[in-house]
C-alpha cells in the first residue's frame, strides 16, 4: 500500500475497535492488575503516554521510515531533546546557519550552560564544515531547506564526512514533514519534527517527535525525556494522528498553490528574486530534486521596499494572507523575516537586495491568493511612487 492508503487504514491496538481512531484516555493514573506489572516497565503512568500515542508514533515511524519515535510536546523540545540526548560536558556540536531560530538559540545559550560549545556552518560549505570538526564534535545540526532562506543541505555529502569523523547527525524535516524527504534513508542518524505543523495541519495543537533507527539513540531519547518529565498531552497527540489522515492529501494542496505563487511572484516587477527550492533558478535546485520528491507550502521573496513605510503598506493591503510565526495549516501566513536573521558575516543574506518576507500557501482558492497578494504589491508600489 501507499503511504496515504497507510495513513488511513493502518491503526494499532484492539482489532476489534469500530471507531476509525483510538479513544483519547486523559489519564494520569494507570490501574495495574499486579505488583509485577507494577514495576515491570511499558505504561504505568499516563505520561509515558496511551492508546493514541503509541498509533500517532507508529504513523512517524511510517512516514519517517524510522524504527522508533518519541512524543515530545512542541518542535523546539523535539530539537532540544534531540540534541542533548547525544552530547555530553566536553562536547563541540556544529549546526547550519540557516536552522530554526531558537534552535539556534538552544545550542549557543543553553548547551554552554551544560558545558557543550556549539559553532556554526554555512550550510552551503561542505568544505569549511569539514575543517570545522574538531576532536570533540560530537553531532552536527541541520535543517533542510533552511528556515527563512531555503538552502538545501548536501545530506549524503554532510553524512559521509561525519561518519568518517564519527560524529552524529540530526536534521529537522519539519518543511518536508516527512512525506517529501526522508533523512534517515540518507544516512542521518536523528530526525525531528515540529509537528505543530504539517502534521496538525489545522493550527489548533503543539507537538513535537524525534524519529530514529538506531535503538541507542531511541533509549537515550526515551531516558532524557523521563530524566526531564517531557510528554505530549493525549489530546494534541490526537490531533497530530487526526493530522495524518490527511497529511499526503494536504501537501500535495499546499505544494501546487505554493508553485503557482511562486512562479506568478517571480514575474512581479517589486519582487526581486522568489526563493523556492522546487523552481529551476534557486542554487540548489539540483540537489533538491535529488533528494526530495515534492515540495511544500513555505517559501520565501525577496521585496523591492526599502523604507518600513513600503514593507508596512504591503503587508497591511493584504487580507487573506495573515501575520503570524508558525505555518503548516490551512491558512496562509506571512511574515517579513529582517528582524529574525543573525546570520555569519560570509552568508548570502548580507548582501541581498531587499526584504526577505516568507510565506506560507495555505489551503485556500490559489487565485484569490494572488489577487490578494497582487492588491499588497499594488499598494506598495503606490506608496513608493508617492
Amino acid at each position: 500500500m501507499k503511504l496515504p492508503t497507510r495513513l488511513i487504514h493502518n491503526r494499532k491496538g484492539n482489532p476489534e475497535r469500530r471507531t476509525v481512531n483510538p479513544p483519547v484516555e486523559r489519564a494520569s493514573t494507570v490501574i495495574l492488575p499486579d505488583r509485577q506489572t507494577l514495576y515491570g516497565g511499558g505504561t504505568g503512568y499516563g505520561r509515558m503516554g496511551l492508546s493514541v500515542h503509541r498509533e500517532l508514533e507508529a504513523a512517524l515511524c511510517d512516514i519517517e521510515g524510522a524504527s522508533h519515535a518519541r512524543l515530545t510536546p512542541s518542535g523546539l523540545s523535539a530539537c532540544a531533546v534531540g540534541i542533548a540526548s547525544v552530547v555530553k560536558a566536553g562536547d563541540h556540536v556544529l549546526l547550519s546557519d540557516s536552522v530554526y531560530g531558537p534552535t539556534r538559540r538552544f545550542c549557543e545559550k543553553r548547551l554552554p550552560l551544560m558545558g557543550v560549545s556549539a559553532t556554526r556552518f554555512n550550510p552551503r560549505d561542505t568544505s569549511a564544515l569539514e575543517k570545522a570538526i574538531t576532536p570533540e564534535t560530537r553531532l552536527i545540526v541541520l535543517e533542510s531547506p533552511g528556515s527563512l532562506t531555503f538552502e538545501i543541505s548536501d545530506t549524503p555529502a554532510i553524512v559521509e564526512i561525519a561518519k568518517s569523523a564519527g560524529v552524529l547527525t540530526l536534521m529537522d524535516n519539519t518543511w518536508s514533514a516527512g512525506v517529501f524527504h526522508q533523512p534517515l534513508d540518507l544516512g542521518v542518524d536523528i530526525s525531528v519534527q515540529a509537528l505543530t505543523k504539517y502534521m496538525v495541519g489545522h493550527a489548533d495543537a503543539f507537538g513535537g517527535a524525534v524519529m530514529t533507527r538506531d535503538k541507542a539513540h531511541a533509549h537515550a531519547v526515551e531516558t532524557l525525556t523521563e530524566d526531564w518529565g517531557i510528554s505530549l498531552g493525549p489530546d494534541d497527540a490526537y490531533a497530530g494522528l487526526r493530522g495524518t489522515r490527511t497529511l499526503s492529501t494536504r501537501l500535495k494542496a499546499h505544494e501546487a498553490s505554493a508553485l503557482e505563487l511562486a512562479r506568478w511572484l517571480g514575474g512581479q516587477d517589486d519582487v526581486g528574486l522568489v526563493i523556492h527550492p522546487a523552481l529551476p533558478n534557486h542554487p540548489d535546485h539540483e540537489t533538491w530534486k535529488r533528494d526530495f520528491s515534492g515540495s511544500s507550502g513555505l517559501f520565501a521573496i525577496l521585496l523591492d521596499a526599502p523604507e518600513e513605510a513600503h514593507i508596512d503598506a504591503f503587508l497591511s493591503a493584504l487580507d487573506l494572507f495573515k501575520l503570524g510565526f508558525s505555518w503548516g495549516g490551512f491558512e496562509s501566513l506571512i511574515i517579513p523575516c529582517d528582524e529574525q536573521l543573525t546570520r555569519l558575516p560570509e552568508d548570502w543574506t548580507q548582501s541581498r537586495r531587499g526584504r526577505l518576507v516568507r510565506l506560507h500557501a495555505g489551503l485556500e482558492d490559489t487565485g484569490d491568493l494572488i489577487a490578494d497578494l497582487e492588491r499588497g504589491l499594488r499598494a506598495l508600489h503606490d506608496v513608493k511612487n508617492t
